[in-house]
């Protein structure tokens, strides 16, 4: 009798065990399935990665550039100025030299370097408007 109820069990546990196959095949589906979705939507993701990656980039490239050109700007702005002080001194520092050795009264001499020295700044800050002008055309 227990050789019997053994074989009964086993009949039992193999029913079940065949039972449980399409189960089994079912979830296995459901995990291909999984994985193929899976595999899809990470596709996707790195493609989203992908351009937003480089969105990041041309906006950096943008933000460097633009920063570039103002200090740029600037930097010609401050030399511009500087060359035109320096200019105007170095005119006038001449101007007065020569003012001095000529026999004209001192007043006539104050005029004359005054006006002098504002038809320099007036030419200089044309020509160097110019050469900026020229230079930031030919960027």
């Amino acid at each position: 009798m227990l050789i019997a109820e053994a074989i009964g069990d086993l009949a039992r546990l193999l029913e079940r065990a065949e039972a449980l196959q399409p189960t089994m095949l079912e979830s296995r589906q459901a995990l291909v399935n999984a994985h193929a979705q899976l595999a899809d939507q990470l596709t996707t993701f790195e493609t989203h990665v992908a351009a937003l990656t480089e969105k990041a980039k041309v906006q950096a490239v943008k933000h460097i550039l633009a920063r570039t050109e103002e200090a740029a700007r600037q930097s010609v702005q401050v030399q511009t100025r500087a060359l035109t002080e320096a200019a105007q001194a170095i005119f006038m520092e001449e101007i007065r030299k020569e003012l001095q050795r000529d026999s004209v009264p001192h007043q006539t001499q104050q005029r004359w370097g005054r006006l002098l020295g504002h038809a320099v700044t007036a030419a200089l800050a044309s020509l160097l408007t110019w050469v900026l002008a020229a230079y930031l055309g030919a960027r």
